[in-house]
């Protein structure tokens, strides 16, 4: 019914079932995990009105399980991208895998899958840093360039009564660089991939 990917890693199909609706999939050498991709198979959708929500667990320092809740797949969303990489530290939330008996090793980390009603998913609050943006990382890059350029460039402003005349340099007015700055990230929003064109 689902499956479970890491990069780098075969793709995991075969979910341990520990209840009738509950599904984990083991994630040995969990450190150094960042993503985990959650998806249904597309063999046996979720019957009407249900979903499953996700949740990740790693062993505390004490080796008990710390559960938190990452998102959800439903028939009408089968897949999902979870940052997992800054989860190790965080506290854990409800879950519904409390009273199992789940078999682990210190070093594995599990995903876990629990199926609900839809009405209960929507009323779940995911831990905030699980969910991987939506900006690409191109996007981000340019976003943090401009910042940076713009930073860079107005750290040597200075006013016109400052300026000593030099024949053999251009001088930019800051508002320019700030109005190119501005609809230059005006541009990238609407359309990141504006610059091809």
């Amino acid at each position: 019914m689902f499956g479970c990917l890491v990069a780098g890693r075969l793709v995991q199909t075969a979910a341990q079932q520990v209840a009738e609706d509950k599904f984990v999939f083991d994630l040995p050498d969990y450190e150094n995990i960042n993503h985990v991709v959650v998806f249904m198979l597309g063999t046996i959708p979720f019957p009407e009105g249900m979903g499953g929500s996700v949740y990740f667990s790693y062993p505390d320092s004490n080796g008990m399980p710390v559960w938190q809740l990452l998102g959800f797949v439903t028939n009408g969303k089968p897949s999902a991208i979870f940052k997992i990489s800054g989860l190790k530290s965080g506290e854990g939330s409800q879950h519904p895998f409390g009273a199992m008996n789940i078999v682990r090793t210190p070093s594995v980390a599990q995903i876990g899958i629990s199926v609900e009603l839809l009405d209960s998913l929507a009323q779940q609050t995911p831990v905030g840093n699980a969910a991987v943006s939506s900006v690409d990382s191109f996007t981000q890059f340019t976003q943090k360039m401009l910042d940076n350029f713009y930073n860079f460039a107005s750290s040597f402003a200075v006013s016109q009564a400052q300026m000593t005349p030099s024949p053999s340099e251009m001088f930019i007015p800051a508002n320019v660089v700030l109005k190119w700055y501005e609809n230059f990230q005006r541009r990238l929003t609407q359309n990141p991939l504006f610059w091809k064109t």
